[in-house]
């Protein structure tokens, strides 16, 4: 963002831990704060009456949450949190709707911020329905590897499951496949990119869209 709309930000500022697993935005509840993380990874999840789960959004410190606020909304049935630990800043809601409405560039930029989102929403869903898990496992690695710094992510079998919406067997299988391709290298809760430009090959075109549009919208996707 510019150092004008910064500057209206700033004052309300507050520096924050973002611990693994720390929810942003509870379902169904007024969003209190606007979180910008620096380093980690957050997640938004859409929830099954019974329990079930899925990743419908991921950002990292290109993102923030509370993107509904600028929509008008006070709240959401989704419920956002960090996947992955880091730190960053918060804002009060009252204070960032204040900010929204004194700078007319600061809300444009976060309502282009909430269209990449949806795109990256819409091609989830599309990914989910048309590739198998090896496919949907290696775009997913390659959107974190864009918010992470350096090549491992500290990722558990279980949690690649949920964000999937798959059984743990098919990721553990799956990863296999990456493996075998000489794409990744998986430890104990550790995956490493191995081969960035092969990976994204592997990818079949799942990958890349919401980032183009990113970069049409704001700026160049970080890689």
């Amino acid at each position: 963002m510019s150092a004008d709309d910064y500057g209206v930000l700033q004052p309300h500022l507050e520096s924050v831990a973002m611990e693994k697993d720390s929810v942003l935005e509870e379902c169904d509840q007024a969003i209190g704060h606007v979180w910008f993380p620096n380093t980690g990874l957050g997640s938004i999840m859409a929830f099954t009456p019974h329990g079930d789960r899925v990743e419908a959004g991921l950002f990292g410190r290109e993102g923030m949450s509370g993107t509904a606020l600028s929509m008008g909304a006070d709240r959401t049935p989704l419920k956002t949190l960090m996947q992955v630990g880091g730190e960053g800043v918060r804002i009060e809601a009252g204070a960032f709707r204040q900010a929204i409405e004194q700078s007319r560039t600061l809300h444009t930029l976060v309502l282009r911020y909430g269209q990449s989102l949806a795109i990256q929403t819409a091609y989830t869903a599309l990914t989910n329905v048309t590739h198998p898990v090896e496919v949907r496992l290696a775009r997913w690695l390659l959107m974190a590897h864009d918010r992470a710094d350096g090549d491992e992510l500290s990722l558990t079998h279980e949690y690649m499951a949920v964000m999937l919406a798959v059984r743990r067997p098919s990721v553990t299988t799956a990863l296999h496949v990456l493996e075998g391709n000489r794409l990744i290298r998986g430890t104990r809760g550790v995956v490493t990119v191995r081969d960035r430009a092969a990976l994204e090959e592997f990818a079949d075109g799942s990958y890349g869209k919401p980032e183009a549009e990113y970069g049409r919208l704001i700026g160049p996707f970080f890689t």
